[in-house]
């Protein structure tokens, strides 16, 4: 009896979907776009996003916008939402949120990767390769500075 007791209490982590959210692309200079010949600004945005869906169940969300623009002009914008649905349950809550903060976001970023970089062959350009992301180290710097204001509002 005790054991099944202590199996309950087992943390549990399950991914229950993976899948894209959002996608889309813009090519707002075609066809002219694609006889340049200089060697695009590729700039990348990145965001997470947490939210309960229900009792011991979270999606996760990383958004990606990738700007390439040569000069003034944009050459292309992709913009993608790749999401997740995990079971949690048997965690603290100060567990949970580094699972959703670090675990889940490195599940998800190499279908975000495969993602943004075929999207990007589909639209006829090279493929945009993601660097690798460090979601221990963005969420440690959120942590940080979510403790700062309220050091900084006490003197």
């Amino acid at each position: 009896m005790t054991e099944v007791a202590q199996e309950n209490n087992q943390p549990v982590f399950n991914i229950e979907k993976i899948y894209v959210k959002d996608l889309s692309v813009e090519i707002p200079h075609a066809p002219q776009i694609f006889l340049e010949r200089e060697n695009p600004q590729v700039d990348v945005q990145l965001n997470t996003q947490a939210a309960a869906i229900e009792k011991d169940m979270y999606e996760v969300t990383i958004t990606n916008t990738v700007t390439a623009k040569v000069g003034e002009k944009v050459m292309f914008l992709i913009e993608a939402k790749q999401a997740g649905i995990f079971r949690l349950s048997n965690l603290s809550q100060e567990d949970v949120e580094p699972v959703l903060a670090v675990m889940c976001p490195n599940i998800l970023f190499p279908y975000l990767r495969e993602l943004v970089s075929n999207v990007a062959v589909r639209a006829g350009f090279a493929p945009v390769l993601l660097n690798p992301v460090n979601f221990d180290m963005l969420y440690q710097q959120h942590k940080q500075e979510q403790a700062q204001p309220a050091a900084t509002t006490t003197h």
